[in-house]
C-alpha cells in the first residue's frame, strides 16, 4: 500500500512521521504538553518510542544511541530542557556519531506551564544549531534536515517548537525516506567522549569551529525564505510569528530564517538594507531583535507588552502600527477544577481542614490550590515539593513546622522526587516530615501516559514497576501507609494525616486510587497482560 501524498497533521505528528522517515532508531522523552504527541504518533506509525523517568535520563539514553552511530530523537516541553540541560551542554562538546535531535516544545502564554521561558536561549548558551518550523510541513521538513545537519557536523540539533505549531494541523507532503545510516557500531574515541578538562578544552574549540562552518552554510544554503513585497515594509519573523505577520501585512517583504541559531546575519543585513522600514516580529523574548541589534542592523522591535503571551494577527497589527497602549483584559474563563469523584479531593479536604502548610508540585493535583480547597502554598517545579517542604520544616518555628506537608504525584515522584526522599532521610528536620504521594496510576495532566510506576511501557505493555512503598521502606522510612482515599473516606484520611503530623517522624502516605479518566483503560491493559509476555 502506498502512503498518501498529502496528509493533514499537527506539528507534533509531523515530527513523529519525519522521525520514522528519517530512520530514527529510538525516540525517548518525558510527556509534557505541548510535546507529548510526538512520541505517541511516532510509535503509532511504527517507530520505537519509550517514556523515560525524566528528561535528563531520556536525553542521556538518546546520547548513547547517537554515540553508537544510530539516530535518536528526544522530546520534552520547554521546562523539561531545564532538567536535561546538563547533558545538553556537554553533548555539544563531545559531539555525536549518529543524529541527535532535541525537541523543545515551548509554551508562550503558559497554556499548561509554570513559566513561558524562551528556549531559543538554550541554543546560544549550549552552542547547538537550532531550527524553528512555522507549520506542520516545516516541522516535517526541518526534522529531516536536523538529522542531516546533526550527522554532517556531529552535533545535537535543537528543534524548537511552540504550542500553536505543535497542535495546529496543516497539510504535509511526505518525502522519500532518508538513506539509512551505517549499522550501529561503537568506536573508541576517549579524547572526544570523556570530558575531563584536558579533553574538554580542545572539544570546545572544535565546537566553535563547527558552528562557524554551520554559519557559513546557513548564509548560502540554509532554509531561509525570502518573499519579495513592498519596499516600504520589511519583516523578519520566524516560527508561528511568521504566519501571523504574513496575514497581518500581506503586502510586506518577508525574511524567514529556518535555522535560527546561528542566524544568517549577513543575509538579514542585506534584506534590511533593501527596505525602508525593518521590523522584527517574534513571540517571547527579543532573541532575534537583540541579535540584529548586536550586529548593528537598524530594526524596530515590539514594545515590551508584546513579550508576554502568544502573538496573533491582531497583536501583530498593533506592533506594526506602533500601538503600545494597554491591551483589553480578556474575559475570565471557567476555572479548571478537580473532577467530581477524583480521589485527590479527599486529600485536599483533609489538608485544608487541618490547616496544613502544603508544598505542592506539578500535575493535575495542583488544582488543589483553587477553591474550595485552597490547600497548596508553593509550586515551583517538578519534584520541588519535597525539598521545599523540608526547607520550610527546617526554618519555621516548631508550631508551624509540624504542619508542613509535601504533596507530589506518582509520575512526578519518579521524575524528580526520589532524590528529595533521599534528602528527607539524610537530613531529617527535627519535627520529622510528611510526604504525600498521590498515586492515580497515570500521568494524568498530559493525557494519561504511562510511567515507571504503572508497570507498563509507552505502548501499554507490561514491564518492570517501581513500587513507592517498597522504595520508601528500603531507603529507611518505617512509617509508610498505602491507602485508598475513597475507601478511607474524608474523616479516616484526615485522622491518618493528623496522626502522621503529630508523630513528628518521617512518614510517607501513598494515596492510591486510579484516575477516573484512566480507570477503564487501565483495566483493559491489565486484562491484555494475561495474554502476552513482559518485554525483555
Amino acid at each position: 500500500m502506498t502512503s498518501p501524498s498529502r496528509l493533514l497533521l499537527s506539528g507534533d505528528e509531523a515530527v513523529g512521521l519525519a522521525a520514522l522517515h528519517g530512520g530514527v532508531a529510538l525516540g525517548t522523552g518525558y510527556p509534557g504538553t505541548p510535546s507529548t504527541e510526538i512520541l505517541e504518533y511516532f510509535a503509532d506509525v511504527g517507530g520505537k518510542a519509550q517514556w523515560a523517568p525524566n528528561e535528563k535520563v531520556a536525553f542521556e539514553v538518546a546520547i548513547g544511541v547517537a554515540y553508537a552511530g544510530a539516530r535518536a530523537i528526544v522530546t520534552m516541553k520547554h521546562v523539561g530542557l531545564n532538567v536535561a540541560a546538563d547533558p545538553l551542554f556537554t553533548a555539544a562538546y563531545t559531539g555525536v556519531t549518529g543524529a541527535l535531535i532535541v525537541v523543545s516544545a515551548d509554551d508562550p502564554g503558559m497554556a499548561s506551564s509554570q513559566n513561558e521561558q524562551d528556549n531559543r536561549r538554550y541554543a546560544v548558551a549550549a552552542a547547538v544549531p537550532m531550527l524553528e518550523p512555522s507549520d506542520s510541513q516545516e516541522a516535517y521538513d526541518y526534522t529531516l534536515l536536523a538529522i542531516e545537519l546533526s550527522e554532517r557536523w556531529g552535533l545535537p540539533v535543537l528543534l524548537r517548537m511552540t504550542t500553536r505549531v505543535c497542535h495546529s494541523k496543516t497539510v504535509v507532503i511526505p518525502k522519500p525516506p532518508l538513506p539509512p545510516p551505517p549499522p550501529p557500531h561503537f568506536v573508541h574515541d576517549i579524547a572526544s567522549r570523556v570530558m575531563i578538562p584536558a579533553y574538554a578544552r580542545p572539544a570546545h574549540r572544535r565546537l566553535r569551529a563547527k558552528l562557524a562552518e554551520v554559519t557559513t552554510w546557513n548564509e548560502t544554503q540554509g532554509p531561509t525564505l525570502r518573499i519579495p513585497g513592498s519596499r516600504e515594509l520589511g519583516i523578519l519573523a520566524t516560527g508561528v510569528a511568521y504566519q501571523h505577520a504574513r496575514e497581518a501585512a500581506p503586502h510586506a517583504s518577508f525574511l524567514k530564517p529556518g535555522l535560527t541559531y546561528p542566524l544568517p546575519v549577513e543575509t538579514i543585513r542585506s534584506f534590511a538594507a533593501a527596505v525602508d522600514r525593518f521590523v522584527v516580529i517574534e513571540e517571547g523574548d527579543p532573541y532575534l531583535a537583540e541579535t540584529v541589534s548586536a550586529a548593528r542592523i537598524p530594526a524596530e522591535r515590539a514594545p515590551e507588552i508584546f513579550r508576554f503571551g502568544e502573538l496573533n494577527v491582531a497583536r501583530v497589527r498593533r506592533i506594526l502600527a506602533r500601538d503600545a497602549s494597554p491591551e483589553p483584559v480578556p474575559p475570565p474563563g471557567t476555572p479548571p477544577a478537580l473532577c467530581q469523584g477524583c480521589p485527590h479531593r479527599v486529600v485536599f479536604e483533609a489538608l485544608h481542614e487541618l490547616d496544613c502548610i502544603v508544598a505542592g508540585d506539578i500535575g493535575c493535583y495542583s488544582l488543589g490550590v483553587l477553591p474550595p480547597f485552597e490547600a497548596m502554598d508553593t509550586l515551583v517545579c517538578m519534584g520541588a515539593a519535597i525539598g521545599v517542604g523540608l526547607g520550610l520544616r527546617h526554618a519555621l518555628p516548631p508550631d508551624q513546622a509540624r504542619r508542613v506537608v509535601s504533596v507530589i504525584g506518582d509520575s512526578t515522584f519518579v521524575h524528580s522526587g526520589i532524590t528529595g526522599l533521599v534528602e528527607m532521610i539524610y537530613n531529617p528536620p527535627p519535627t520529622g516530615h510528611v510526604l504525600l504521594i498521590l498515586d492515580n496510576g497515570t500521568t494524568a495532566m498530559t493525557g494519561l501516559q504511562e510511567h515507571p510506576g504503572t508497570g507498563r511501557t509507552l505502548d501499554h505493555r507490561p514491564t518492570g514497576q517501581v513500587r513507592y512503598d517498597d522504595l520508601a521502606r528500603c531507603l529507611g522510612v518505617d512509617q509508610v501507609h498505602v491507602v485508598d482515599p475513597l475507601v478511607l473516606r474524608p474523616a479516616g484520611f484526615r485522622d491518618l494525616l493528623k496522626q502522621c503530623l503529630d508523630s513528628q517522624r518521617l512518614c510517607v502516605i501513598i494515596a492510591r486510587r486510579d484516575c477516573l479518566l484512566a480507570a477503564g483503560k487501565i483495566k483493559a491493559y491489565e486484562k491484555c497482560e494475561d495474554h502476552r509476555e513482559p518485554q525483555s
